[in-house]
């Protein structure tokens, strides 16, 4: 069985990775101006910009940073650059995790083996991954407490993907949930909530037993909710919907932060964690994909019901200590204020409800979210 070493990082380091969706300033349609656009942006930091599955969206990616400011400092250079060269492609930036309107059947795959091959086993499944979200690595010191932090993580995931909700919109309808996104990548055989994993060899030992199987060719065919990621020494978050504005981004990055760095400490203290049973994680994912934040999730120590926003209030008051240490107080406070305010799936019911076409609500997401 071949190994597989876990490039520890020494420090709680910071890795964020944004989707953005493409549109054509005329229709508002979803547009295949990935190729154009890496091509119009010219001179870019290596890496930070890089096409995805399909040519409809793009992703932005910072370097290792140290804090949120500095992450958020990269994005809003890299950004700023990228909205320039939209403007010249006729292109605008959509901060959503579905389009409103668009059709999957409708869009390009990337001309790259990879996305081609992937497209030929997953077919439908992959076809359908017209859906954008937010990514965030934190660097851990060992592949065992890397999973044993994905583990523990498993319980304030929901309360992300609340905070985070951004896609009620599916084929030109109201799908009835705040993140439709999470349905759809939980069409994928590796996608959703991660199995239970006691330690780095266990992990490693799935990753062999599903090459070896043919069920996945590489690792990078795992895109579950949270998992390890071996080469960068992180862990990664990726439950979370594309939110609304950068601002937004920023809050849910340091939230992420501040609760992998907290557990990390948790963990080289020898704190004992209670057992959370995985129906009550499924539960409260399913109530966080369906109200947002409306919901109400189960307390996992106590079963009683609390309503999501008041669980996110909770975390800013007990993570504010972790903040400081990982000076990102201010972007961990913006949270209180989101926790205030109406989800970004109900801005876009609402301002949909409002103008009655689906191109306005298109044009307003695009224009209040420009840097």
């Amino acid at each position: 069985m071949q190994r597989l070493d876990f490039n520890r990082s020494e420090t709680p380091t910071l890795g964020v990775e944004i989707e953005l969706a493409l549109v054509d300033n005329q229709s508002l349609s979803l547009t295949s101006a990935c190729p154009a656009l890496l091509e119009a942006v010219g001179d870019f930091p290596r890496g930070a910009a890089k096409p995805e599955l399909m040519q409809c969206y793009i992703e932005l990616n910072t370097d290792v940073c140290q804090t949120v400011g500095e992450a958020g400092t990269q994005l809003r250079r890299n950004l700023s650059t990228l909205q320039a060269a939209a403007d010249q492609c006729d292109v605008s930036l959509l901060w959503s995790a579905t389009h409103p309107f668009s059709s999957w059947h409708d869009q390009s795959v990337t001309d790259n083996p990879r996305y081609r091959g992937l497209v030929n086993l997953l077919q439908d499944t992959a076809r359908q991954l017209i859906t954008f979200g937010l990514h965030v690595h934190v660097g851990v010191d060992s592949g065992d407490k890397a999973v044993m932090i994905c583990d523990r993580m498993l319980r304030h995931l929901p309360t992300l993907l609340a905070a985070s909700c951004n896609s009620p919109f599916w084929e030109g309808r109201q799908t009835g949930l705040s993140s439709w996104r999470t349905k759809v990548m939980e069409g994928l055989p590796t996608a959703g909530l991660p199995p239970f994993m006691r330690n780095w060899s266990e992990y490693v030992w799935l990753l062999q037993h599903l090459i070896q199987t043919g069920f996945i060719e590489t690792i990078r065919e795992i895109w579950w909710d949270i998992r390890p990621h071996h080469n960068f020494g992180t862990v990664e978050v990726r439950i979370c919907d594309m939110p609304g504005n950068l601002e937004d981004a920023l809050g849910l990055v340091a939230l992420t932060h501040c609760l992998v760095k907290q557990l990390s400490d948790s963990i080289d203290e020898g704190l004992y964690q209670h057992d959370c049973h995985p129906m009550m994680v499924r539960q409260n994912k399913w109530r966080a994909a369906r109200y947002g934040l409306e919901a109400e999730l189960v307390d996992t120590t106590t079963h009683e019901m609390i309503p999501a926003r008041r669980v996110l209030e909770d975390l800013v008051d007990q993570l504010r200590p972790v903040s400081r240490e990982l000076r990102c107080e201010s972007e961990l406070q913006h949270l209180l204020d989101m926790s205030r305010q109406p989800s970004w799936a109900s801005r876009q019911i609402s301002h949909l409800k409002t103008s009655g076409d689906p191109r306005e609500l298109v044009r307003w997401m695009t224009s209040q979210s420009r840097i």
